[in-house]
């Protein structure tokens, strides 16, 4: 998966030069885009400039359905439009979601208000400010071996709904670096440690609200011991050898199609 461009910036406010609107409508977690303005009552967020159009995430109704039903959940809009067009997408669920789920503030219960210099919400009476939820995560690809021997740990979690394989990954604590919570989550889902631990980039991941950080490792020490609880199969893959793995939509196919063409 590559980066998307430069093209779109986020922003607080549209810029007044801005030759055209573009909406972004979030029916649910399903968007559907529209060049046409929100309706009168409905919330909208300026989500940042596209060169030189402003865009605008659109909470729509409960009941409403400007798109007739043919809104898209993201995991369908991958690939059928520009990377910097999903990464928008993602962004408008993102921040229809976080204001859906901010309107009374978390420790005295008083209606919030937006700030107006940064993007939070702001309570008038105890003044706690509520910024955009995002949630780090690293996933790691971890191999051991040289050359024609190499071998990849390809993971099946607990929860996949198919006989898919793919990187470790997991939430970073509070209190620990990137490195730490590589280390953590590998050896609490399968037992090993790793050494060499190296970033690799990272992928917005609007599933709800992650921001993946991909990170490739080597083997250390240790013999596989799965938690059940996250893993129900992890194993050493050769590169003529590789299960069913994600598709483009994530960073781990990235990490894989990475070690698969060093051979």
């Amino acid at each position: 998966m590559t980066a998307h461009d430069d093209s779109f910036i986020p922003g607080l406010a549209a810029h007044p030069d801005a030759s055209a609107h573009r909406y972004i409508h979030v029916i649910g977690t399903k968007v559907f885009v529209d060049d046409r303005p929100a309706e009168d009552g409905w919330e909208h967020h300026f989500l940042g400039m596209h060169g030189s159009v402003a865009v605008w995430g659109v909470d729509v109704p409960t009941g409403e359905d400007p798109a007739f039903g043919a809104e898209t959940d993201l995991y369908s809009l991958f690939g059928r439009v520009s990377e910097t067009d999903w990464a928008i997408a993602g962004r408008a669920v993102q921040l229809v979601e976080w204001a859906r789920t901010h309107r009374f503030c978390g420790r005295c219960a008083t209606p919030t208000e937006l700030a107006a210099n940064e993007r939070a919400f702001v309570c008038p009476s105890c003044r706690l400010m509520a910024f955009p939820r995002l949630s780090p995560a690293i996933i790691t690809l971890v191999t051991r071996g040289e050359g024609d021997d190499e071998e990849a740990l390809l993971a099946r979690g607990a929860n996949f709904p198919m006989p898919m394989y793919s990187c470790l990954a997991g939430f970073v604590e509070p209190g620990e670096n990137l490195e730490q919570a590589v280390a953590r989550e590998v050896f609490e889902e399968v037992g090993i440690r790793v050494r060499d631990i190296s970033y690799v980039a990272s992928q917005p991941w609007p599933f709800p609200n992650s921001l993946m950080l991909g990170f490739t490792a080597r083997y250390g020490s240790g013999d596989l011991v799965l938690d059940e609880t996250e893993i129900m199969d992890a194993k050493w893959c050769r590169r003529d050898d590789i299960p069913m793995i994600p598709g483009s939509i994530s960073i781990a196919r990235r990490l894989i199609d990475g070690w698969m063409l060093r051979g």
